[in-house]
């Protein structure tokens, strides 16, 4: 395949069988969103910048005056469940690799979250492979053979596929648009639909999409005329694609009624993005006061106050309007000590109840071995019932001041929670830079957003010169002497030199700086996985 046509330039290597994604009429139609929405992408996430600016210069957060109207009208509901997505009780979500593509599928969970954005090393050969393995799970002809010669193959009632695109804040630097980058979540969003709407209609399911990053409700009107548009297009009736908000920004829970009216014609529900979310709210407020400051990663559960309020009026917010409510992740990975393991599973559960008691519809786990725990639980709610959207949750009042009470949260940071933060976010970084987005590491399945955290925790707490647990603030020469300490473990376990190099710039850059990246990954891409070929002749 020749890696331009038209006004279209592919960069990235070619592989076996890309040519079913690259095909003229994919890249036509990505060109036509490209015309479409490049200019508002550019302008909203210009915006985003000014509201980033404004918090870090001392502002706060509320609910906007001027959409009171829509929150307080009690009439409208959003378009609701597809055919598939009725019943979300259980949703396991990773990247659309080949075996991860047959594992899901086959889980026992109800839904599948295909991510393409934080459990995805964006590396060309992951972005259109996972195209295809997407293509080839709907039309029933992918399977995986395990290296002992095992084969499987996806059974008769897989679950039913949601996409997962990259944020509005990435580009796609291997297809260019007249020469400049497109919208990473217009290739992702735009290449599956092109290939796989149709043939999800007409086998009873649909184009179905999970939105990651949103933070107000104008990118959540820009995705709904992008869906508009696309829908048109290509000949799909409108409505038919159905979007699940993660609601993993800050700034979005103050707009969580919003998000979903400008959706409606295309809303299924919200997602509780937890990780993502406290990503947010250290980013958004990492230097206002020590008020702010949080304790371990470990310690920040889901039953502190301010997590408690976001929970509870994201289920209140969605079932007020038809809308699903789905919990966060639980990123346990089954362990091999039968201690260990039962003590894993007794948190997912724990987890699991607080949700399915509050009202959610369904909930993450991040592990197949975790499909059963939770799902026992949500059985044990929901019984035969598809959702529990009958819980309106009018007992359920949340303010501002409620969203933003870090302050109530106690505990401090330890010297093993700075460790910690320095070993997840390097081990991460590694296995990142090598082409794998989702890793287990110290009995976690971890993804961009956990190493978001560390190193904006880290960010933080030495802005802020933090005091630890036993009385050392944290210093920049102590981070520097456990980066190099745990680097030096990462070597001597067989890593590749180079890549333990990159992952300690990457981490030294983006945390131990004088200001705070808005994120990790913008500038590793462009320079450690952007790979790019000269185009023949």
């Amino acid at each position: 395949m020749t890696p331009t046509t038209g006004r279209v330039r592919i960069t990235g290597e070619h592989e076996p069988r890309f040519e079913e994604i690259l095909t003229p009429g994919a890249l036509a139609f990505l060109v036509r969103l490209d015309d479409a929405f490049a200019g508002r992408r550019t302008e909203l996430l210009a915006e985003r910048r000014r509201r980033a600016d404004a918090l870090a210069a001392g502002g706060t957060l509320d609910f906007l005056p001027q959409t009171r109207a829509v929150r307080e009208d009690p009439t409208w509901r959003v378009a609701g469940a597809g055919p598939g997505l009725a019943d979300r009780r259980v949703e396991i979500t990773g990247p659309p690799e080949r075996r991860m593509t047959v594992n899901a599928l086959n889980s026992g969970a109800k839904v599948w979250l295909a991510d393409f954005e934080d459990a995805t090393s964006p590396t060309w050969h992951n972005i259109v492979s996972g195209q295809l393995n997407l293509l080839d799970a709907i039309e029933r002809r992918i399977d995986d053979t395990t290296p002992e010669g095992k084969r499987y193959r996806v059974g008769d009632t897989p679950a039913t596929i949601v996409v997962r695109p990259r944020g509005w804040h990435l580009d796609e630097h291997h297809l260019l648009v007249d020469g400049r980058p497109v919208a990473a979540a217009l290739v992702d969003f735009g290449l599956y639909l092109f290939h796989c709407g149709a043939r999800q209609i007409e086998r009873g399911s649909g184009p179905y999409f999970y939105l990651p990053k949103l933070e107000n409700h104008l990118e959540a009107r820009l995705w709904n005329d992008v869906f508009t548009f696309a829908q048109a297009e290509l000949g799909i009736a409108h409505g038919t694609v159905r979007a699940t908000v993660l609601i993993e920004t800050v700034t979005a829970a103050f707009e969580m009624d919003e998000i979903l009216h400008e959706l409606r014609e295309h809303a299924a529900g919200l997602n509780a993005g937890r990780w993502d979310y406290l990503f947010s709210l250290i980013k958004n407020f990492a230097a206002h006061g020590r008020s702010f400051v949080l304790p371990d990663r470990a310690q920040v559960t889901m039953t502190q106050p301010f997590l408690r309020a976001y929970t509870e009026l994201l289920v209140r917010t969605c079932h007020r309007r038809g809308a699903h409510a789905i919990g966060g992740m639980a990123a346990a990975i089954p362990q091999r000590d039968p201690d260990a393991n039962e003590a894993a599973l007794a948190k997912v559960r724990l987890d699991k109840e607080r949700e399915a008691g509050d009202g959610f519809d369904g909930s993450w786990v991040a592990h197949p071995g975790l499909v059963a725990t939770c799902r026992s639980v949500f059985d044990g709610v929901l019984g035969d019932r598809p959702h529990q959207l009958d819980r309106t949750r009018e007992d359920v009042e949340v303010t501002a001041a409620d969203l933003l009470a870090v302050h109530r949260t106690f505990g401090n940071p330890t010297p093993t929670g700075l460790r910690s933060n320095i070993a997840v976010a390097l081990r991460y970084l590694v296995a990142w830079l090598g082409g794998t987005g989702a890793v287990g590491v110290f009995g976690l399945m971890e993804d961009v957003a956990t190493a978001e955290i560390a190193r904006c925790q880290l960010w933080q707490w030495l802005h802020h010169r933090s005091r630890l647990v036993g009385g050392d603030h944290v210093t920049p020469e102590l981070v520097r002497a456990l980066i190099t300490s745990e680097s030096a473990i990462l070597r001597r376990q067989g890593n590749d030199p180079e890549l333990v190099d990159a992952a300690v710039r990457i981490l030294q850059e983006t945390a131990l700086g004088e200001r705070l990246p808005a994120f990790l990954t913008v500038d590793a891409y462009a320079r450690y996985l952007v790979r790019t070929t000269t185009p023949a002749a």
